[in-house]
């Protein structure tokens, strides 16, 4: 799921570059206001890069959170397990002698 989210980022930031590089061709800007467009865009792609990766870094945190929390009762239920069959042989080894 990960990889599906970074490839749509890397999807958006790259049709935003082209749209900036398109917009710039055709727009009937001055040098100066160019300038300022570009670096105001730069400043969204960067802020909104910041926003994305956060959240992704969010996301990975609390998905290790609920897989450690994941082994931990798988842990607990194994030992469980193990300790109620080691019971059941202690009685029937118990029955046999």
């Amino acid at each position: 799921m990960a990889d599906n989210v970074g490839s749509k980022v890397t999807y958006f930031l790259v049709g935003l570059g082209v749209g900036a590089l398109v917009g710039i061709l055709f727009a009937p800007k001055s040098g100066e206001e160019t300038r300022e467009y570009l670096a105001k865009r730069a400043d969204e792609g960067k802020d909104f890069a910041q926003r994305k990766a956060k959240e992704l870094r969010e996301r990975a945190e609390d998905l290790i959170e609920r897989s450690k929390e994941a082994v931990g009762r798988q842990k607990e239920s194994l030992s469980a397990a193990v300790d109620a069959g080691r019971e059941a042989y202690q009685r029937e080894k118990g029955k046999s002698s």
